[in-house]
């Protein structure tokens, strides 16, 4: 069992940016791959981004490619995602994840939700202008 805790969300301007930082409890965080989702309101969840248990592996949607980066911290237990040039259409509850299955990379299905098995309860990020 591995218990994850999202913190850093807020109501911030067009533009801005902003860090989302994701605590784990449990079992070795190390084991872990970990994602990032998001869900606005009266959408489905969506991927955002993900990284192997090393951080040496990361994946990113079009959507927030070259806005946002994961990273982390496996001694603190900790993973961020660092958001810049916010838009609009980057608000939504965001989500970490992680999927325990061993493995030096990520999984095939990085981007979909059944492919992580722990999840947070989620932050809020509002963009407003």
């Amino acid at each position: 069992q591995v218990q994850l805790v999202e913190s850093g969300g807020g109501v911030v301007q067009i533009g801005a940016s902003l860090r989302l930082s994701c605590t784990a409890s449990g079992r070795d965080f190390s084991d872990y791959a970990m994602g990032w989702f998001r869900q606005a309101p009266g959408k489905e969840r969506e991927f955002v981004a993900a990284i192997s248990w090393s951080g040496g592996v990361q994946q990113y949607a079009d959507s927030v490619k070259r806005r946002f980066t994961a990273s982390r911290d496996n001694a603190k237990n900790t993973m961020w995602l660092e958001m810049d040039r916010l838009q609009f259409a980057d608000t939504a509850v965001y989500y970490c994840a992680a999927d325990p299955s061993p493995r030096s990379g990520l999984s095939a299905h990085y981007d979909r939700t059944d492919s992580y098995q722990y999840w947070g309860q989620g932050t809020q990020v509002t963009v407003s202008s």
